[in-house]
């Protein structure tokens, strides 16, 4: 192993995450026979097999998990020296790593465009998944900082700072009958199918809170993985949903989508902004974590504080 290299590495990592060779290569900008040259003589240096090919089906061999744990910790560690000197040097530059769970995304853009604005030189690579995934990541530091409801209390050494409200609020098209009752207790909600988002999803877990917590156990008709189905599936009348405030306002301004006035919502959570304390943050990432503290509460403000009152 002392002759395996960061870039066999780094290669090997993203194979691994991706379980493609070919995924593995669009995301390091190479070719896949390029990445099968580089795996194969890492696997020459280790002596083993790392990963087990049938067909177009590639897997980890036991050896290739091991291996997997010690590659992160090595490339981590890698990252953070990297981020050191960077500090040292106090440059903001260099390359920064931001996750966010989907429901973020539609800020998150803005967010980021804006901070690309007075930084140029920063690059920054974007990984966007569900709540668990996030939390994967920040375990693995594949991400510098990550935005997320419901900080990862499974973790240990977190440090989260919210950074504005996020409210959650039941959904249904236009001309569903509850819209015309006015205010609406949760019983009232028993009847009618739900349509929400798979386990692990911060949305699915406040819903579940929510009923939980009113003893009352909602008709869950249709899981779906994406905020964007949902409301397709809501505006088309297959049944309720329960969203974050964020992902309709589009929506709610077109009248496609109606908010329903239930007893306990909106659900008015935290955005937080994650990261791990044992890992430094290079000035790039200090830079965005001032921009979102000092920015999103008012930019969230402007774009959907119309539509909801605390």
């Amino acid at each position: 192993m002392k002759n395996a290299t960061f870039r066999q590495l780094r290669v090997f990592n993203e194979v691994a995450k991706h379980l493609s060779f070919s995924r593995a290569a669009e995301q390091l900008h190479l070719t896949p026979p390029a990445v099968t040259m580089q795996i194969k003589e890492l696997e020459g240096h280790v002596g083993v097999p790392l990963f087990e090919r049938k067909g177009k089906q590639v897997s980890l061999t036991t050896t290739g998990e091991y291996m997997l744990v010690y590659a992160r910790k090595i490339l981590a560690t890698l990252k953070d020296a990297e981020d050191a000197a960077a500090r040292l040097q106090r440059a903001e530059t260099g390359v920064l790593k931001v996750g966010f769970v989907s429901t973020a995304k539609y800020f998150m853009m803005r967010m980021i465009a804006d901070f690309k604005q007075g930084h140029p030189g920063i690059d920054i690579d974007i990984a966007i998944g569900n709540r668990d995934q996030l939390v994967t990541l920040l375990q693995n530091s594949e991400v510098d900082l990550a935005v997320m409801g419901r900080p990862p209390k499974e973790m240990q050494q977190i440090h989260a700072s919210p950074f504005a409200a996020h409210p959650h609020v039941f959904v249904a098209a236009p001309d569903h009958p509850l819209i015309t009752r006015g205010r609406i207790t949760v019983e009232d909600l028993r009847p009618f199918d739900f349509i929400v988002r798979e386990p692990g999803s911060g949305t699915r877990a406040a819903m579940q809170k929510f009923f939980d917590e009113t003893r009352v156990e909602p008709r869950l008709k249709i899981q779906l993985n994406s905020n964007e189905t949902i409301k397709q599936a809501v505006m088309a009348g297959l049944g309720l949903g329960f969203l974050s405030m964020h992902t309709i306002g589009t929506e709610l301004d077109q009248n496609r989508i109606a908010l329903l006035d239930v007893e306990g919502a909106p659900v008015v959570r935290s955005w937080n902004l994650v990261y791990t304390q044992a890992k430094y943050l290079s000035p790039a990432a200090e830079a965005f974590r001032y921009h979102m503290l000092e920015n999103a509460e008012s930019h969230l403000a402007q774009h959907f504080g119309h539509h909801w009152k605390r």
